[in-house]
């Protein structure tokens, strides 16, 4: 298991997010590594780290629609 670093990630918020903050923010950081947290923490709340294989997944399934309900 790995540990990393977030203290210096630069974060971005959804362009969706809402006025009460309440949105998922994400950092890519070294390495290809992308960490992904709930904004309503404050910085303070656990990341999802995802290596580039990964995330590219997930944007790809986002993309196709996989998601939807």
């Amino acid at each position: 298991m790995n540990s990393y670093d977030l203290s210096g990630a630069t974060w971005r918020k959804s362009s969706y997010s809402n006025a009460k903050g309440e949105c998922v923010e994400v950092a890519f950081l070294d390495g290809g590594v992308v960490a992904l947290r709930d904004s309503k923490d404050n910085g303070d709340g656990p990341a999802l780290i995802f290596t580039d294989a990964e995330w590219a997944a997930f944007v790809r399934g986002v993309t196709n629609g996989e998601f939807t309900i």
